[in-house]
């Protein structure tokens, strides 16, 4: 795989524009900033950023969309994050607080460990469906 090492807030934001994405279909800076409750000018910054980077693009309808490298990075890190929450709830942890933690573990987990946690938890609904 390759390296895609990118800070947390920029993981966030890529994550945040597809899932937008995969629920509106389109997506603009307001959507951004209405789904994080952050600033308009927080967001405008951090789109220029991104398209800086080759992570997004806009058109001139103001819409943002994935390029091939911010898809994956959000694709990764939008995995990460359902495997987590699914894991952390059937530990126990109610819906809500499991999607907030596995929001902040899913930036710090290697590759290594999230491909262990998921070898675990498809074990683990293989027993349980077994089981039923």
């Amino acid at each position: 795989m390759p390296n895609l090492t990118v800070h947390e807030s920029a993981e966030d934001y890529l994550e945040t524009i597809l899932v937008l994405q995969g629920r509106n279909g389109l997506v603009r800076s307001i959507d951004i900033v209405n789904e994080m409750n952050f600033s308009k000018p927080s967001i405008s910054i951090a789109m220029k950023k991104l398209r800086e980077k080759g992570y997004v693009d806009m058109d001139q309808n103001g819409y943002i969309s994935l390029k091939p490298e911010g898809r994956k990075i959000a694709e990764r890190i939008y995995a990460r994050h359902k495997l987590l929450t699914k894991c952390l709830m059937a530990i126990g942890i109610d819906e809500e607080k499991a999607s907030d933690e596995a929001c902040r573990i899913e930036h710090v987990i290697d590759d290594e460990t999230y491909e262990k946690i998921n070898d675990c938890y498809d074990s683990y609904l293989s027993t349980y469906q077994a089981g039923k």
